[in-house]
């Protein structure tokens, strides 16, 4: 058995809130170890968020030069090389993962490559990638394990060795016919850039719509965009069984509304979800409990069931973005020196990804309605933007909620070119408790997409008195 070495701080898993926490703990010249198992700098710049955004602007270019002819312009023969776009990929990664190398070496950290696992609380035995182990009792402990792509218990699927939204990034030939199992913000991103690269792509959905958590009339614009686009997409479906392999020939027996159906494909991907890497590692020897789906049980101040133990990010049960992530970081640091933030009434945005980009921050119709909060609704079509006809973008719609009886925005959804910079607009507007007016008649910069929120928003009805009579604005 290794000396066990002791040491103010240790961080399990270096990913967005870990590595922060470090970072800031060493530059308080506190003594702090991170154990990571192999991706430095977590999965956002390797493997997650960024690259997959790196590889779906590749499909974007790819699509221009496929209708350059609509904006006047005459190309030759257009083919995607899906080793270039890989290498372009791996370019980028490579840049990140060197600036997050010397980030870990100039804060004097101790940085180990290696699997951690507990073997007493707050007490970890690392097994390290170079080989031996090391055995280290902290004072506090920060745990950023995060999540792990799900596989289905689909008979057959794991046999099928198919492809998880980590594994597609280092694609490097294109599929003749992606068949992508899932239609959420994941699968719905890399379903509509294989098939701008010149994949044939049918999405499997189980649900009775695309994105289960949007309102139906946005998940419907999506899927007739993806339609639109060529994309083959079938919903209310269930997956009995798959034969075969992926990368080579694939079959899916399906049941849909529309009868029993085979599926035939060359690639399987699977955008089915994520499990939390919390099993395996001792968590039960260090006093950290998990709740029924495998995530940590935390307060709203990230602390764990264990004395001297927070949990952030993913693993933690917080919203699967690094944004989140970022604010896990930032609670869990504020509140070591005896502060009050929590995680309480956060106000986390979200962007998908695809083309057009979908947006949203606050409530959607349906999440009003499951909490009885009476809305009004406006919505504004894309084509009714200036800037989007500039561009020749004039797909999806702009969508706010207003409450009834005051002025005060409760979420706003946009399906557009350029959503993920708008909602920040709005975004701020709720953070400082503006009301709607402000944004109906702010002067914004013409043409902007932005300036569509003076239409939107100047088609917001009256709202009504207590009373319920319709007031005059």
């Amino acid at each position: 058995m290794p000396e066990t070495e002791t040491v103010e701080n240790l961080i399990l898993g270096g990913g967005e809130p870990g590595k922060y926490m470090a970072w800031e703990l060493a530059a308080q010249g506190r003594r702090t170890i991170v154990i990571e198992r192999g991706l430095i700098g977590g999965s956002c710049p390797n493997i997650a968020c960024l690259p997959s955004k790196n590889v779906i602007h590749s499909a974007k270019v790819a699509d221009l030069l496929h209708h350059a002819s609509a904006y006047g312009l005459r190309t030759g023969p257009v083919a995607t090389d899906m080793e270039g776009v890989r290498e372009h990929k791996r370019v980028m990664v490579a840049g990140l993962v060197e600036t997050h190398r010397k980030k870990f070496a100039a804060n004097g950290l101790d940085f180990i490559l290696g699997e951690g696992r507990f073997v007493a609380p707050r007490t970890v035995e690392v097994s390290l990638e170079a080989g031996g182990t090391r055995r280290i009792e902290a004072e506090r402990v920060f745990l950023d394990l995060g999540t792990h792509a799900s596989v289905p218990d689909v008979p057959g699927l794991a046999n099928a060795s198919p492809m998880t939204p980590d594994e597609i990034l280092e694609l490097g030939r294109l599929p003749e016919h992606l068949i992508v199992l899932g239609g959420g913000y994941v699968g719905a991103e890399f379903a509509q850039a294989f098939r701008r690269f010149g994949s044939r792509v049918t999405v499997v959905e189980h649900g009775p719509q695309l994105m289960a958590r949007e309102d139906s009339d946005v998940a419907e614009a999506v899927r007739a965009i993806f339609e639109e686009d060529g994309i083959e997409v079938i919903l209310g479906a269930v997956t009995k069984a798959v034969s075969d392999h992926s990368g080579d020939r694939v079959r899916f027996q399906t049941g849909t509304p529309q009868g029993e159906r085979t599926i035939e494909g060359s690639d399987v991907l699977v955008a089915a979800g994520r499990t939390p890497n919390t099993h395996g590692i001792g968590l039960e020897r260090a006093g950290v409990e998990l709740d029924a789906r495998g995530y940590i049980k935390v307060n709203e101040r990230l602390e764990t069931t264990a004395p001297g133990v927070w949990a952030m990010g993913e693993c933690a049960g917080s919203p699967q973005f690094t944004h989140a992530a970022f604010d896990d970081f930032r609670i869990v640091r504020d509140n070591l020196p005896g502060g009050k933030r929590s995680t309480r009434g956060r106000l986390v945005p979200y962007c998908m990804f695809i083309d057009p980009e979908l947006g949203r921050v606050g409530l959607n119709e349906t999440q009003a309605r499951q909490q009885g909060v009476e809305v009004r609704v406006v919505t504004l079509p894309m084509t009714s933007v200036l800037r989007a006809k500039t561009l020749g973008e004039t797909r999806g719609f702009l969508k706010a909620l207003i409450d009834v009886h005051s002025d005060r925005i409760l979420g706003f959804t946009m399906l557009g070119s350029g959503a993920g910079e708008v909602i920040a607009v709005v975004q701020t507007a709720m953070l400082a408790r503006l009301p709607y007016t402000v944004l109906r008649d702010a002067i914004f910069t013409h043409p902007t997409m932005a300036e569509g929120l003076n239409v939107l928003f100047g088609k917001v009805p009256a709202r009504k008195s207590q009373s319920g009579v319709p007031e005059r604005m």
